[in-house]
Parts: C-alpha cells; structure tokens; sequence
C-alpha cells in the first residue's frame, strides 16, 4: 500500500515537471528577438551649380605715396601752416623756413647778374670797334684778341651770374615746404623758431595719399602655376591682368565689400618664400581703408564653373584629410574621401571624390556608422531640406 502511494506520487511530480517544462518553451517562443529596423539618415546627391572660383589670400594695405617732407636748407622754422593729421591739397605751403635771408641772396645774386649784363654789353661793343680798327689797320692784332677774350670772359661771368640767380631762387623756394600731392599729413616733428637743416636735411613731417590705396599679398607657388596655365587658356596678357577685379574685407567686416583691380605681378618668384609678389589697387575716397591694414583677398581666377556642391556640416575630417559619407545600392553607410574647394555660405565646394548621383548623408551623421544599414531619407539641398540636424 506505501509502495503503490510512493509511485502515485512519483508520477505526479514527473507530470508537474513535464508541464513545467512545456511553459518555459512555450514562453521562449513567444518572446523571440526581433532587431531594430535600420536608423533614418537624411540623404541628398550633391547639387551642380556654376560658381565663380577665386584665389584666397591674405595682405595688408599700403599707401600709394608716402613721402618724407624734409628741409632742405639751413634756417629757423618759422611757421607750420596745417593741423597735425589734416588732409591738404598739392601745392598747399606746409612750413616756412626763415624766407627772407633767402630772398636777399635772389636780390644780389640779380644784381651780380644786371652787372655781368652790362659789361658783356660793354665788352661786345669793344670788340666790335676793335674788328674795324682792324680792318683799316689802325691798330695791332693782338688789341683785337686782347678785347676778343674780354667779350668771352664777360659772357662767361653773365653766364656764372645767371646760374648764381638759379641757385639762390632754388633755395628761397626750399623755404617754402609745400605739399608734393593730395594726401594726409602726419604730426609735425619740429616746433616753431627751432633750427632746421643745420649738418643734413631735418625731417618735419610725413605726408601719405590714401586714396587710391594699394593692397600687397602674394600667391604660392602652385596657385601661381594653376593661374598662368587658365590665363594661357583663356588668352589672356599681361596688360589684361591690370582689368581683373578684386576685392577684399578688413577683420571687422564680412565678406569683401571693397572693389579694385590688379595692378601689379612680379616678375618672378621669391626663392626663399616660393611666392609671387602681387599688388591690387582700389578707391578709397572715404577713408575706410588705413595703409597697414590686414585684409582678406580674393580674387576671380574662373568663371561659371560646374561644380558639385554639398552642405559644409556633412564633411568630417580624420588624419587622412576630409571625407563625406555615402549610402550605397545596399542601404549601407560609406566612408568617402574628397578634396574640397571654397566655401559658399554653408555649401562646400567637392573637387573630386564624389559623383552627382551619390547619396550623401546630410543629416542624422551620428546614426550613420561606416559598414551599418540605414535607412536613407531623400533630401533636395537646393530646397533647404538638407539642413544638419
């Protein structure tokens, strides 16, 4: 009878395990592992524009004349005729330096030359009296040669008094320190009643034309050869270059409000630099460009050009330079290299390394993992869908 309860008992725990069992799998099945569908990436082929490529540099402004007025005769400064930093036109008399010594030694070096006059004149009458004394023999030839080197030395010392009057109207006009050209004058460096040009010409002030200015920058080595080659293309010469615009922005400033045109190439490179010396010229009547600036340079080198363009924030770049990435036929993220060209507003310009039916990845970046599916997301650039995200 406990034999026969024993094996009841057996056989209902091997039935509560058999049932036991039975759930656990059936549970299993149930809750099967299902992977995540693919993240959504946004995508856009690369959009074609024509677009004007320039050549960036970086160059400082630099005045067109610039030059030191300086007294050139010995004298007390007797009057400064302009306000320190004041714009004065040519001509205008700057500094005056004690005229009237000078104007004394114009009046006797004239008055030596109204003296040489008159005994020329007395010298060529004797002479003449002389030749027709001669001629009827009432007097020696040697009286004859004797009244001819009177004549020659009379006309020799007007000729010594007439460059001594030059000379001395040179000098009183040095008195008078005038302004070569338009421009702006700096602070003057000498005061009133101090001696000037005692030992060597004293410097009284800097006087500087600001408009137009030039703008001095240099191209490498490479951007110089990329330059000659279009020019060669296009048919361009040397006196064409002057007609190619410029323009150029100060540190404060965006983009490049200031207009002018090349005005200067060297003629050949520095060795030590590798660059090419070049020099553009602009209005600046308003003053808003100062020589010594910085500015940013840019210059057209082709026009109209068809280029590939992509969103700025869709380029990353590692130790092997700059890449994008791609969605391939098989949804699957690639890593692409490219070169890249300028930047237009938030549009990059690709060189090379792309074709304008791949699918770039412009938003979602973090989603997209090289060799991962995704699930891509048509976007036009052009419409602005491809804005980062």
């Amino acid at each position: 009878m406990r034999s026969s309860r024993l094996h009841n008992a057996a056989t209902a725990s091997r039935i509560a395990f058999a049932v036991s069992a039975c759930a656990i799998l059936s549970a299993c099945e149930q809750n099967t592992f299902v992977p995540p569908p693919p993240p959504k990436v946004d995508v856009a082929a690369p959009m074609q524009k024509s677009i004007t490529r320039y050549l960036d540099a970086t160059g400082n402004t630099a005045p067109v004349k610039s030059v030191d007025l300086v007294a050139r005769v010995q004298g007390f400064l007797q009057t400064i005729n302009y306000k320190d930093g004041s714009p004065v036109k040519e001509g205008t008399t700057l500094f005056t330096i004690e005229p009237e010594t000078y104007k004394l030694k114009v009046d006797q070096a004239q008055a030596a030359e109204a003296g040489a006059q008159a005994s020329l004149k007395q010298a060529e009458l004797d002479y003449k009296r002389q030749v027709d004394l001669v001629q009827k023999q009432a007097v020696s030839q040697s009286t004859l040669d004797t009244s001819t080197s009177n004549r020659d030395n009379a006309q020799a010392n007007l000729q010594q008094a007439q460059a001594n009057t030059k000379i001395a109207q040179v000098n009183f006009g040095y008195t008078n320190v005038a302004a070569p050209f338009d421009g702006i004058v700096t602070a003057h460096l000498v005061s009133v009643g101090e001696l000037v040009g005692v030992a060597s010409p004293t410097q009284l002030a800097t006087i500087v034309a600001t408009d137009p200015i030039y703008v001095n920058f240099s191209v490498n080595e490479q951007d110089v050869l990329r330059i000659r080659e279009e020019a060669r293309r296009r048919g361009i010469t040397v006196d064409d270059l002057r007609q190619i615009p410029i323009e150029i922005g100060l540190q404060s400033e965006t983009g490049y409000p200031h207009k002018g045109t090349l005005d200067y190439v060297a003629p050949q490179l520095n060795q030590s630099t590798g660059t090419l010396a070049v020099r553009g010229i602009l209005k600046n009547s308003d003053r808003q460009l100062l020589p010594g600036y910085f500015a940013r340079v840019r210059v057209p080198v082709e026009q109209n050009v068809k280029a590939m363009l992509v969103p700025d924030v869709a380029l990353g770049s590692d130790q092997a330079g700059r890449y994008v990435l791609v969605v391939n036929a098989e949804n699957v993220v690639e890593q692409r290299k490219v070169t890249v060209g300028p930047l237009g507003g938030d549009l990059r310009v690709i060189e090379s390394g792309l074709k304008v039916d791949d699918k770039v990845v412009v938003a979602g970046l973090l989603r997209a993992i090289p060799g991962q599916k995704v699930d891509p997301q048509p976007k036009n650039i052009e419409s602005g869908d491809a804005a980062a995200k």
